[in-house]
C-alpha cells in the first residue's frame, strides 16, 4: 500500500520546507511518494525545493519535484500532480502551514477500515476565520449540499483524501482555485459519497502572509457548482490521462510541462 501525497506550490518560500519535512516524518504505516509541483514560483520557494530534495531518510519513500516557468494555477499544479501518482490513495496538501499532515492518520483511516473511498478533512473556520470568510463558507457549503443532495461541510478543504481508481476515473479540467468545486462536484455526480473527518488543527492565514484565494474564486465556485450540476455527466466521466513516471536526471527534479500533452487545457474547456 502506498500514498501519493501532491503539494501544489506556489510563491511559499517561508513554509514550503517545513511542510515537506512534516509530511515525511509522519507515521502513516505504509509507503509514501511525495509529489511537490512548483507552479512558476518567483519568490525562492525553487532554490528552496533544490536544497532540500533528497533529505528523506526513509528507505521506502520518494520524493519528486516537477517546476513550471509559468504560473498556471492551483488546479493545474493539482492536475499535474494526479497524473504522475502511482500510489493507492491519493492525499492534496497545500504548501502553507494553515493544516497540520500530523492529521494524516485519522485521514486515512476510513479508507483503510473501507468505509470510505473519498475523505474530506473539514475545518472549524467558523471559529477562527473572519466574519465575511465565514459567511462565504457556508453559503458554498450550502449551495453544495442543496445542488447535489449530499451533506457538504467543507468545500474548499485543502485535505481531499480518495483512492487514486477514483480520481483518475473522472476527467478535471479546472486551472485555477475553481478545482476545489470541480472535484467535489465531479465525485458527487459520479456517485461517490464523501466521508467528512473534523479537523483538530487549522490556523488560517491572512492575505497579508500569503492567502491567495479571494472573493473573485468564491464567485467562480458558484458558476462551477452550477455549471457541473447542470452538465451532462458524460462530459467528465472520461477518465483522467495517467503519465507513465519518467525518472529525471538524478532521479529526483524536472521541469514540466515536459511535452504538450503534460499542459493543462486551456480555461475555457467543457
Amino acid at each position: 500500500m502506498k500514498l501519493s501525497i501532491i503539494i501544489p506550490c506556489y510563491n511559499e518560500v517561508k513554509t514550503i520546507a517545513e511542510v515537506i519535512r512534516r509530511v515525511q516524518e509522519v507515521e502513516i504505516g505504509m509507503d509514501r511518494e511525495i509529489i511537490v509541483v512548483d507552479d512558476g514560483s518567483t519568490d525562492g520557494t525553487v532554490d528552496v525545493l533544490m536544497s532540500i530534495r533528497g533529505r528523506s531518510k526513509l528507505e521506502h519513500d520518494s520524493e519528486t519535484h516537477h517546476y513550471s516557468a509559468v504560473n498556471f494555477g492551483k488546479g493545474a499544479a493539482v492536475r499535474l500532480g494526479i497524473r504522475r501518482a502511482t500510489g493507492d490513495i491519493l492525499l492534496i496538501q497545500d504548501a502553507d502551514l494553515e493544516l497540520d499532515p500530523a492529521e494524516y492518520p485519522r485521514l486515512l483511516a476510513p479508507i483503510l477500515r473501507g468505509d470510505a473511498e473519498v475523505v474530506y478533512g473539514t475545518r472549524n473556520y467558523w471559529k477562527v476565520s473572519r466574519l465575511q470568510t465565514k459567511l462565504a463558507n457556508l453559503f458554498l457549503n450550502v449551495l453544495t449540499s442543496v445542488l447535489y443532495t449530499s451533506h457538504v461541510s467543507d468545500l474548499e478543504s485543502a485535505y481531499k483524501v480518495m483512492k487514486r481508481s477514483v480520481i483518475q476515473s473522472i476527467r478535471l479540467r479546472s486551472v485555477g482555485f475553481e478545482i476545489e468545486p470541480e472535484i467535489t462536484a465531479k465525485l458527487l455526480r459520479s456517485g461517490y459519497s464523501i466521508y467528512q473527518v473534523p479537523l483538530q488543527y487549522y490556523r488560517p492565514r491572512t492575505v497579508a502572509q500569503g492567502k491567495k484565494i479571494g472573493y473573485y474564486d468564491g464567485l467562480k465556485a458558484i458558476y462551477y457548482l452550477l455549471k457541473y450540476r447542470l452538465a451532462d455527466k458524460k462530459t467528465f466521466l472520461e477518465p483522467e490521462r495517467v503519465l507513465a513516471p519518467e525518472p529525471p536526471p538524478e532521479g529526483r527534479t524536472s521541469q514540466v510541462p515536459s511535452s504538450p500533452g503534460d499542459s493543462p487545457d486551456p480555461p475555457g474547456s467543457p
